[in-house]
């Protein structure tokens, strides 16, 4: 799946309707350059799930976790991972087997360690504005693609 997001409003508000369709499970990849908009994608799945104040990429501090009533969420920005292992060391896998939502900036840091993603999305500047391509990873994944579709116009 393919789409458009022609400015930070569109963005957050794909990213509200994704996080509608991810139902507050899963693990969902970012990739993309600096600026490619990583987590203003991530707020907008956050405030899905009821969360209203600022959204800051956990750089230093790898993970930044948001209970939300029922839903479990954690933000991972693995730029400045220096070994894959460190995910281990700060409990990162007792976070993936959790029933939440994994959301990971820079998944390819942590080649090797990561399980695999529910859905992968890939992010590029596109002028105007970001195209985002998304991929599923396993059956929940085409289940929130499925569901995405329905509300959200896919790019030509």
């Amino acid at each position: 799946m393919r789409v458009r997001l022609l400015d930070e409003e569109a963005q957050v508000a794909f990213g509200e309707a994704l996080g509608r369709a991810l139902a507050g499970q899963g693990r969902v990849y970012l990739g993309g350059e600096l600026g490619a908009g990583k987590t203003t994608l991530t707020r907008g799945i956050l405030r899905a799930h009821g969360h209203q104040g600022a959204v800051k990429s956990p750089t230093y501090t790898l993970v930044e976790p948001y209970e939300l009533g029922q839903w479990h969420l954690y933000h991972f920005d693995l730029y400045r991972l220096g070994d894959p292992e460190e995910l281990e060391f700060i409990g990162a896998r007792d976070l993936f087997d959790d029933d939440g939502l994994c959301l990971v900036e820079w998944p390819s840091r942590g080649e090797g360690w990561l399980p695999p993603p529910t859905l992968e999305i890939r992010l590029r500047l596109a002028e105007p504005g970001r195209e985002a391509q998304l991929i599923a990873g396993d059956a929940r994944g085409e289940a929130v693609l499925a569901r995405l579709a329905e509300c959200w116009p896919v790019a030509d």
